[in-house]
């Protein structure tokens, strides 16, 4: 049987319009008319068509990952909620579940090459599958809605759903059969393993259930976190580097080459303490709680500079500049390492609000104090 004619549309993003396409942002951070992919065409079906997918990456999608990796549009990054087609699926394909930010569709999708079948995608706002599981949006309400709006049952023969592990914690498995007459199953953590699973006989291995984050993992989120405090933490830096010059005297424009230099320079020091290195040493560094091991790192950038003689000693307002740093530094570098803790499986919702409730006033008090010693160590010289 021929396949129908290739038409070409494009899929809107529409994550918190309840589905209605739009080219406009809906208010609430993830709409804006991103395409949903490279969109081949349409399959025949009696409401509505179905827009069909590909597996493979257009230029566009690769420059689409890039920028969302270093935080641009992140929150519209989005495809729209519904039921897609990809290769050319019957009645008795799979259908898999998957989340409406764009990034997480664009590697199911890419995973799938070869395989036909449904990709059933949920409303999570342009939140990723492990992240709105935790919050609640790639959840059972959710899911059974969607097999509602989207007529699935007149689409497949069978009543099975193959939803990513990692939404495990948001579905509630048998209330979605009890509301809707369909069988969850969880696929494998990683998208790349599917077509294994599928060929086991929709079975995992231990191997496939086994979630890791290693450095890659880690690594992987450090564009963002660089991006979301870089714009706060260069202002600081700019400011701080001005602010040398202050003195008894007034004003000293060849301070700001030397000490200014080195003020911004421990700033952004310590911003990439917090953000590659508490990372990229997780495991390694003490202490459970983030803020410690991102202070961990602080106070070695601070000493390491007294050792090293960037931060000098001898005379008092000398020491009074490296006491103000050695407030600052671990502050700095805690907090932006504290903000990494939504992107580790080393965490959980109730220890980091425990953690934040006891580190933010330690922080605040730590930089207040640590600023204060440096502005009047301006003035001891």
């Amino acid at each position: 049987m021929e396949s129908p004619p290739e038409t070409p549309i494009r899929s809107h993003t529409a994550g918190c319009c309840g589905g209605v396409p739009t080219a406009s942002p809906c208010g609430c951070g993830c709409g804006s008319g991103t395409p949903a992919a490279e969109v081949a065409g349409a399959s025949a079906a009696p409401i509505p068509p179905i827009p069909r997918v590909g597996s493979d990456w257009s230029r566009a999608d690769r420059w689409g990952e890039i920028r969302v990796r270093w935080g641009v549009r992140r929150m519209r990054y989005a495809v729209e909620p519904g039921l897609y087609a990809i290769g050319q699926p019957t009645p008795a394909s799979p259908v898999f579940v998957s989340a409406n930010y764009k990034l997480s569709f664009d590697h199911l999708r890419r995973a799938l090459a070869g395989i036909d079948g449904w990709i059933l995608v949920l409303d999570t706002r342009g939140v990723n599958v492990w992240c709105a599981a935790g919050k609640g949006t790639f959840g059972t309400a959710e899911l059974v809605e969607r097999i509602r709006l989207t007529h699935l049952d007149e689409f497949v023969s069978h009543r099975e759903l193959i939803a990513p592990q990692l939404g495990a914690t948001g579905v509630a498995a048998h209330r979605v059969r009890e509301a809707s007459g369909f069988r969850v199953l969880y696929g494998p953590v990683r998208a790349r393993d599917i077509p294994a699973f599928l060929a086991a006989g929709r079975r995992a291995t231990p191997e496939m259930r086994r979630v890791r984050f290693d450095l890659r993992d880690r690594l992987a989120v450090v564009p963002v976190e660089l991006g979301a405090w870089g714009k706060y933490t260069v202002p600081v830096a700019a400011a701080l580097f001005v602010l040398s010059g202050l003195h008894r005297g007034g004003f000293s424009g060849p301070s700001l080459f030397g000490s200014g230099s080195r003020a911004a320079g421990l700033v952004l020091a310590a911003l990439l303490g917090g953000a590659v290195l508490t990372p990229a040493f997780l495991p390694w560094l003490p202490g459970r709680a983030f803020t410690v091991k991102g202070a961990t790192l602080g106070a070695v950038i601070a000493i390491g500079a007294i050792a090293l003689g960037w931060l000098p000693i001898h005379a008092p307002h000398q020491r009074a500049d490296a006491a103000g740093w050695l407030l600052m530094l671990p502050a700095i570098s805690g907090f932006v390492a504290m903000n990494y803790t939504g992107a580790s499986t080393f965490t959980s919702l109730s220890g980091v609000k425990r953690e934040m409730r006891y580190a933010i006033p330690a922080q605040i008090t730590a930089a207040a104090a640590g600023l204060g010693l440096w502005i009047v160590a301006r003035f001891l010289r």
